[in-house]
């Protein structure tokens, strides 16, 4: 929906709730003209349920809004004495509408210091974890994400299994802009396997203030730029296109900021003409190939002294060689395996073309490791238009700044004159800044160099902690988890340092604490 769009919605919204409720507003002493203002009349609203008036900011907070309404619908008839289990049901299966059969149809009083406690047990309990809902929504949708590494796209820099904390307040928190979905979760509801958001109705996007815009080589959650709905199709078999903040999850390093020539020589990322030099912390992998002369491959030794998990040893049918997955370290440590001769890292070489890499044409002579040169577009910045360019922003006009926007554009040529809508263009200017992102495993990632760019509109946050991991490969429930790795910082200079042991001590400390407080407040 468009701005213009909202604000037809939001004054129907108003002229509804007027309509629903003026009568009960001059039941509790107030006048019919204050259910008719907006903003205003939800304060008034909040004075008559007898709530706090900061409940209002909860209602414009999108996705708590959609918890807080029927709240406020059953508050509201229970001020004016309905408070049966029947008219609880009723008030929130007619989405608030049975609060007309109390205005109109009713001769009801206002209770004006109604007793907010719940009167049973399950009411109670009903009350805490609606609180604990919006509360953990909050936090979840506008502070902190957990998120698991379900890839190896960034081995050996974060594992497969590593489970994360996003903050969303660093770069600002994305609002959501699916106007109705499942608290808590993301695009599918547990168990039952369905959506869990309704897409008819959108916000525009907006995204509040970070202290921080995202730096080359941060490591970024965003929403992948290609997701469709790969499990729910419509009757034609055709991929439904999932709104932006409910494509599916990744997590990539930021190798191009907006504004930088890129490329890619020889598995090397170089930003304007120079070698990227990545953090100390990043770990880089590439594929080996090697000469097998009768050396043992056990999959528990070679886990265990080179970090290589089942699955990681392939067969290259090209060079009818078998290869591997390494990092510099533990390739050197590798070549002196017995039974390995001839270790060698595999590069494809410069000029030759793979019709899987971006843009995906098949016109140009790229590969994963010789890549480029390309521009990362800034907003506001203008580029001339022509056949190659057309094809590196064809799905930047089209989707990112087209059809996700609400504008129908379409990208076409004509002999070598670029169309947009059918009329010629020379040139083009952004609207959103864009993000280059590659996985640190070079070879065993889907990234940037596969479908392109990431729009700024799609970063969900950055990825600040390692509260748990867990190493499915390991033998033995206590060496399943990678105790170096808990509590521990994603980014930083040096050898990661577990918090771990801390947090118990500051644990024991705060329970120590708490039970002398109790202690003495009994006394």
């Amino acid at each position: 929906m468009t701005l213009s769009e909202w604000f037809i919605f939001f004054l129907a919204v108003q002229v509804i709730h007027f309509l629903g409720t003026w009568k009960l507003y001059v039941k509790a002493g107030r006048k019919a003209w204050e259910a008719a203002v907006p903003v205003y009349n939800a304060v008034v609203l909040m004075k008559i349920i007898n709530r706090p008036w900061w409940w209002v900011i909860l209602l414009f907070i999108p996705v708590i809004n959609v918890i807080m309404l029927p709240v406020v619908w059953v508050e509201t008839i229970r001020s004016f004495g309905k408070n049966t289990t029947t008219d609880t049901i009723l008030v929130i299966v007619t989405l608030g509408f049975y609060i007309y059969y109390v205005n109109y149809m009713l001769d009801v009083k206002h209770i004006e210091d109604r007793d907010l406690k719940p009167k049973t047990g399950t009411g109670e309990w009903i009350s805490s974890i609606l609180f604990a809902v919006v509360a953990a929504t909050l936090v979840h949708t506008y502070f902190m994400q957990p998120y698991t590494i379900p890839t190896g796209s960034l081995e050996r820099t974060l594992l497969v299994g590593d489970f994360l904390f996003v903050s969303k307040f660093h770069y600002g928190a994305r609002t959501p802009m699916t106007s109705v979905s499942f608290p808590m979760v993301h695009d599918t509801i547990p168990l039952a396997k369905t959506k869990s958001y309704n897409s008819d109705i959108q916000y525009p996007y907006f995204r509040l203030p970070g202290f921080q815009k995202i730096k080359r080589n941060d490591i970024v959650v965003f929403s992948w730029p290609v997701d469709t709905v790969r499990f729910f199709r419509d009757p034609s078999g055709i991929n439904v296109y999932k709104p932006i903040d409910k494509k599916s999850n990744y997590v990539k390093r930021c190798v191009g900021i907006p504004g930088d020539s890129l490329s890619v020589v020889d598995g090397y990322v170089y930003i304007n003409g120079k070698q990227t030099e990545l953090p100390d912390r990043a770990e880089t992998q590439f594929t080996y190939t090697f000469k097998n002369t009768g050396g043992q491959f056990s999959e528990d030794a070679l886990y265990e002294r080179y970090r290589i998990k089942p699955g990681e040893i392939g067969f290259d049918r090209q060079l009818q060689r078998p290869f591997v997955f390494l990092t510099k370290e533990n390739a050197q440590k590798f070549k002196n395996k017995p039974g390995v001769s001839e270790l060698k890292r595999r590069i494809e070489p410069k000029g030759e073309r793979d019709s899987r890499i971006f843009p995906n044409n098949g016109k140009v002579n790229w590969n994963v490791d010789n890549f480029g040169a390309i521009y990362i577009p800034e907003a506001g910045k203008t580029v001339k238009m022509d056949l190659k360019s057309f094809s590196l922003y064809r799905r930047i006009i089209e989707v990112y700044e087209g059809s996700e926007m609400g504008i129908d554009n379409k990208l076409s040529v004509n002999g070598t004159q670029v169309l947009l809508n059918g009329n010629p263009i020379d040139s083009y200017t952004f609207k959103q800044d864009y993000y280059w992102m590659m996985g640190d495993n070079r070879h065993n990632s889907e990234d940037s160099r596969a479908w392109g760019y990431v729009p700024a509109n799609h970063i969900v946050g950055k990825p600040v902690f390692i509260w748990m991991s867990w190493d499915t490969n390991a033998k033995g429930l206590f060496n399943k988890i990678r105790w170096e790795r808990l509590f521990t910082t994603v980014g930083g200079n040096g050898e990661p340092v577990s918090y771990f042991y801390y947090f118990l001590i500051a644990l024991a400390g705060w329970i120590v604490f708490s039970k002398y407080r109790k202690k003495k407040k009994a006394a």
